[in-house]
Order: C-alpha cells, then sequence, then structure tokens
C-alpha cells in the first residue's frame, strides 16, 4: 500500500513560488487567491529565478512574506516608479508590481498613467475591492455609487465624490499599454479566467510587447461588513455590471 502511494503522480500542490507560510489576509479575502495564481504562473513559466516583484503599502504589503522570488517594497503608490527603474536597469528580468485599489488608483495615479503612456515592459497586478482595505475600510476611488464606507455613512454620492474610477477602460484609451483586462476572483469559473489574463499578461512582459495589467475584482468581507459569502454575492451583484469582465487592449500580435 505504501507503495501504491509512493508512486501516484501528485497532480496538485503549493507552487514553489508560494511560500510555506500563513497570510495575514481576512477569511474570505481574495488576496490569498491572486498570490497563488501569480506563484502558479511564475512556476509554469518557468522564470521565479528571472522574476522580481513590488509589494505595496496596502493589505499585500508583506507580500514578500509569501511569494519565494525578489521583491522590493515600495513608497505608498510608487510601485510602477520603482518597477520602472528596475526593469531599465535589468531588461532581461520579469517585474511586476502587485497593487490595491488605494495604492494604484489614489496617490499612485500619476505613476500609474505615466508608466502605461510610456509603455514601460512591466505588468501589473491591480487589486480592486472598492476600499482601503488596510486602512479601515475608507471610500476609494472605485467605491461604488450609494456604497457605505467609514468615510461615507450613508453612502458616495456623485455630487461630492464624482464617480468611480475605471481604471482598465482608462489605461486602455493610451497608446503605451500592449495588454489591458479585468478579471474577477468571485467564482471558480471567473479563477480559471483570471490566471489565463495572469499568465497573458506575463507573456506579454517576456515577448517585450510594453506595459500590461490585470484589473481583478476581490471580496474585502471584513470592510464591507459582510460573511465571506454574503461579500462574494455583493461582488457579483454590484460590482460586476459597473466594472465588466473582459479584454480591454490586446497585443498587437495576438489581434
Amino acid at each position: 500500500m505504501i507503495t501504491e502511494m509512493n508512486n501516484m503522480e501528485r497532480v496538485f500542490g503549493r507552487p514553489e513560488s508560494l511560500r510555506p507560510v500563513s497570510t495575514h489576509y481576512c477569511p474570505g479575502c481574495g488576496h490569498g487567491i491572486v498570490n497563488r495564481l501569480v506563484a502558479e504562473v511564475i512556476d509554469e513559466l518557468g522564470i521565479r529565478e528571472q522574476t522580481i516583484g513590488v509589494a505595496p503599502v496596502g493589505c499585500a504589503v508583506f507580500l514578500y512574506n509569501y511569494l519565494n522570488v525578489d521583491m522590493f517594497e515600495a513608497a505608498h503608490g510608487r510601485a510602477p516608479a520603482i518597477a520602472t527603474g528596475c526593469k531599465r536597469v535589468h531588461p532581461n528580468m520579469t517585474v511586476f508590481t502587485y497593487q490595491g485599489d488605494g495604492d494604484l488608483a489614489a496617490i499612485g495615479t500619476a505613476e500609474t498613467i505615466h508608466a502605461a503612456a510610456r509603455g514601460e515592459n512591466i505588468t501589473t497586478i491591480f487589486i480592486n475591492n472598492a476600499t482601503y482595505g488596510m486602512t479601515g475600510g475608507q471610500m476609494a476611488p472605485t467605491s461604488l455609487v450609494g456604497q457605505k464606507t467609514t468615510t461615507s455613512p450613508t453612502g458616495r454620492k456623485i455630487e461630492r465624490a464624482g464617480y468611480p474610477i475605471k481604471m482598465a477602460e482608462l489605461l486602455a484609451t493610451l497608446d503605451g499599454p500592449a495588454y489591458i483586462s479585468r478579471v474577477s476572483v468571485s467564482s471558480a469559473k471567473y479563477v480559471v479566467r483570471a490566471k489565463q489574463a495572469i499568465r497573458k499578461a506575463f507573456e506579454t512582459q517576456i515577448k517585450g510587447l510594453g506595459y500590461s495589467l490585470v484589473e481583478v475584482l476581490s471580496p474585502c468581507p471584513t470592510d464591507w461588513h459582510m460573511t465571506p459569502a454574503a461579500a462574494i454575492e455583493w461582488l457579483e451583484e454590484n460590482m460586476l455590471p459597473h466594472y465588466p469582465l473582459g479584454e480591454f487592449k490586446v497585443p498587437q500580435e495576438a489581434r
């Protein structure tokens, strides 16, 4: 029996690029799923020793503890600047940033837009959970109209805060980006598609085609004050209509 077990083919396990440690993410948070997807893609592409990541300020601030690749820690919003410098110095390395909506779409808006406009050959994984997750659930640039947060207790109002920013659509209008997509991790089928998009983004960089970004809709049960199951339902009922999934820009060679 033991011999038979030893001869069994292993079909699922922890990616080598994902460290065997417990994470600080809240129950039901989508960050853990995305961390694993990034690690799986890095393994499958065989680029672990040639990959450099840039961790943000936010819920994923400890990303360097979880991914078994070389990492930088950037000041709040400055990950694209760090990644740009790193990629220019090490053009043969695969360089990616991993950022939340507060980091990328608020304090880091300028860095994001100009890195994309320049067509920097880097990849960004952008987590959109419509809130400032780490700092207590304040209204983010991506918070929905009417969404209640700690700084919009009666709901986001257009006349005071304007409309939520659709980063994927915004960046897709620029000439510099090569690949822009939006995915979700709210169901198994969406997770499969999310991994495909993340792989495509990394491949875009490896081929030297330019800037790539994958926006990932992710639940935040803690700051949404919901159970994990209710957070998934809320995401699909409220975020998906406003943030449609799909590819907004694809590399010229793929058209």
